[in-house]
């Protein structure tokens, strides 16, 4: 259709013709106008009906999916009667390597905390959730345990505390193994099952939970490569830490999860274990730093410190180094004994020296990069000047003590037909193994430095690199290192300064030698260290309680949580439900932007998350008015555990318990109860000036519990 043109005679120059004109061209060129009244009215009233119902549709989806945290009642799903449950041995995992420990409780309310995945062929039926029993050398270690624990409180004149309720047995797992307090549907759960059968249970559902993995995951990483972003481009901590994550769901053993770190080889994105090494780009000059990781590697695989001997030789006696007679074999021969005894040069204690530092660091210069190949492998080749020296020597790599547990290093590779400076090689010039070197059934023809510093470190002789893992996981669990005998008598030990001279309390030795007998398994170290009494005994007493009565475990040590502690604890305490991978996405969105927040304002310590200091006046205060504590205290009837509680708890009595059990993980005491019930009745409220609702009071009630000494330390 040809486009109209408006034409004007311009004979005809009135503003009314213009306008006419106008008129016509916008009727033509318009889409016309539907008289409203031309619609039936039922159908514009379908059109708002249908929108309306879209919309409430929407808003119900949305509740529902905020509300999807929530559980209901136990007792109203599960019988008691028909509970049954099944525990999953420790099997050995063909294709990964690891081992895998599970626990199913088919139609019982354990099952709605965690799922677990199980084979068939693993089960097997027992009459109890867990049954200590099953496991024979579990039993004798835990008997062991106790008879240690005993004699050395007989021997120091100590009274012991009674045992602590199952409880708060289970706020402590819950705590060191999932850095988190109880949720009050696993109590409830809990609280179905017999009382004997409560803290095993609770034990198994972390060890096989994804909280634990990544909350051990992160402790881990701590203390691995620090709590520093490191360098920009060749350091992924993220991806470091989901490896470990990984590792700790598949059990995998602590001998070959340091053997993976000390020989990572490729691409740190590729291979995040070889971001062990590319933490210390920063200061390597895009090459690994061996001093770096020689003072990592000492601290955190053998807990000793000797970074003071990269400058200098030990002239103040802080360093001993050497053959410790508590750390020889106990299959020894009388005359290896005897000559400890005696003062044989072998096994006395000598001072630190610099060789015996950079002999270590020496090790990590065949970790050399490779640009977009990573990291790769290469005969190691250090250099060094010592002090006083003129200039520097070749440094050959060796180790600080039980030196004979070091593989030999050979000079050629027999395996290669090229020699590391480019020399083509036979069999024939390679050279031969020295008469004590190990038998061809014990060792590879041949061993990289790398992978003779890592058998060196995980070799079941090597007892200093069994305490130090040992004394770590004592204290993840308890808050603080074992307790340690000095010159200057009783005193905390320290998790990462373990000296040679100072031998483990029997405590530590025992579960040294179980956890080098289990075959190094981290997850059966947790169980023999948690079924001790040093880990159930309570933490009052009806006598004077003293700092050496905590430093010989006569009670357990009441020490402040850890600031992601004192976070985790409190978002938890804001939600009725677990909090863990199969919550909502919007309640694992608030809980990370929640704690991240909190860390910066209270404050981290980092990789020395385990020195005990006092609670400083800037902490008190993110506690009183920080915006975490007042988003879990008040009133939210989607996701707040307050507001739920106000809404289905049967009377008052019921409010001020379940408060009570949501966020200190006990019941409260008559006086408390007796007070608290007495602030939510009508009358007490009519009183305050001005007068108060029950929400308002609850609030309050849920804040005053949040801002307590109690659930701010383990006790």
């Amino acid at each position: 259709m040809p486009p109209i043109e408006t034409t004007i005679d311009s004979s005809d120059e009135s503003p009314d013709s213009f306008a006419k004109s106008s008129l016509v061209t916008a009727e033509l060129v318009s889409d016309p106008v539907v008289d409203a009244e031309l619609v039936p009215r039922w159908k514009r009233a379908l059109v708002s009906v249908g929108r309306w119902s879209l919309l409430l549709f929407l808003a119900l989806m949305t509740f529902g999916f905020l509300c999807s945290g929530l559980s209901p009642d136990p007792s109203a799903i599960f019988d008691e009667g028909d509970a049954k449950s099944v525990v999953a041995q420790d099997k050995s995992v063909d294709d990964i390597g690891a081992e895998s420990v599970a626990i199913a409780l088919n139609d019982d309310p354990a099952t709605a905390i965690e799922p677990v995945s199980l084979r068939s062929s693993d089960l097997k039926p027992s009459t109890n959730a867990i049954s200590r029993n099953s496991d024979s050398e579990l039993a004798l270690v835990a008997e062991k345990l106790s008879e240690q624990w005993r004699a050395e409180l007989d021997s120091r004149g100590l009274d012991a505390a009674p045992m602590a309720d199952w409880m708060t047995v289970c706020r402590r797992l819950s705590l060191a193994l999932a850095g988190t307090g109880l949720s009050l549907e696993e109590i409830r759960s809990l609280q179905r099952l017999p009382e004997a059968d409560r803290v095993e249970t609770h034990r198994e559902r972390l060890l096989n939970s994804e909280r634990f993995h990544h909350y051990w995951a992160e402790r881990t990483a701590r203390y691995l490569v620090g709590a520093d972003e490191g360098p920009f481009i060749f350091y992924r901590g993220r991806r470091f830490r989901s490896w470990l994550t990984e590792q700790y769901a598949k059990n995998t053993r602590y001998d070959e999860l340091v053997r993976m770190l000390i020989t990572a080889e490729g691409v740190w994105t590729d291979r995040p274990e070889v971001n062990f090494h590319t933490v210390t780009f920063d200061s390597g000059d895009n090459a690994p730093d061996p001093i770096r990781l020689a003072a990592r590697t000492t601290r955190a695989f053998l807990g000793v410190r000797i970074d003071c001997l990269q400058c200098h030789d030990d002239f103040l006696g802080n360093v001993s180094l050497g053959d410790a007679s508590w750390i020889m074999s106990c299959d020894v021969d009388d005359t290896t004994m005897q000559a400890a005894a005696e003062g044989d040069a072998k096994y006395v204690l000598r001072e630190g020296t610099q060789e015996d530092f950079h002999s270590l660091a020496a090790f990590f210069t065949a970790a050399t990069s490779e640009g977009v190949q990573g990291l790769k492998d290469k005969r190691a080749n250090y250099e060094y000047q010592y002090l006083y020296a003129d200039e520097t020597v070749p440094v050959e790599p060796n180790v600080p003590f039980l030196r004979e547990l070091l593989p030999p290093r050979p000079e050629n590779r027999q395996d290669d037909s090229v020699d590391v400076d480019g020399t083509e090689t036979t069999d024939e010039s390679a050279s031969d193994e020295p008469s004590d070197a190990p038998e061809p059934l014990e060792l590879p023809r041949y061993l990289s430095d790398r992978e003779r510093l890592a058998y060196w470190l995980t070799h079941p002789e090597n007892k200093p690199a069994a305490r130090a893992a040992v004394t770590r996981v004592w204290t993840l669990l308890f808050g603080q290192p074992p307790a340690i005998e000095t010159d200057y008598g009783f005193q905390v030990g320290e998790v990462d300064n373990l000296p040679l001279d100072s031998p483990p309390s029997p405590l530590i030795e025992t579960l040294t030698e179980a956890f080098i007998e289990s075959d190094f398994n981290i997850r059966k170290l947790i169980r023999c260290i948690t079924d001790s009494p040093a880990f159930r005994v309570s933490s009052r007493a009806d006598f004077d309680v003293t700092e050496q009565h905590e430093l010989a475990m006569a009670v357990f040590p009441v020490t402040h949580l850890r600031s992601e502690q004192v976070a985790g604890a409190a978002i938890q305490a804001g939600r009725i439900k677990t909090i863990n991978r199969d919550s909502s996405f919007l309640v694992q969105l608030q809980q990370f932007g929640s704690l991240n927040d909190f860390l910066k304002r209270y404050g981290d310590l980092g990789e020395d998350e385990f020195t005990q200091q006092p609670v400083t006046i800037t902490q008190r205060l993110v506690m009183l008015n920080g915006k975490l504590i007042n988003e879990t205290a008040s009133p939210n009837p989607i996701l707040n555990a307050s507001s739920h509680i106000e809404m289905f708890a049967k009377d008052d009595e019921d409010v001020v318990r379940t408060l009570y059990l949501t966020v200190l993980n006990r019941e409260p005491s008559e006086r408390e109860l007796e007070h608290f019930v007495k602030r939510l009745t009508a009358e007490s409220r009519e009183q305050n000036d001005p007068p108060t609702s029950r929400k308002q009071e609850i609030t309050d009630l849920t804040w005053i519990l949040l801002n307590s000494s109690e659930f701010a330390w383990n006790h």
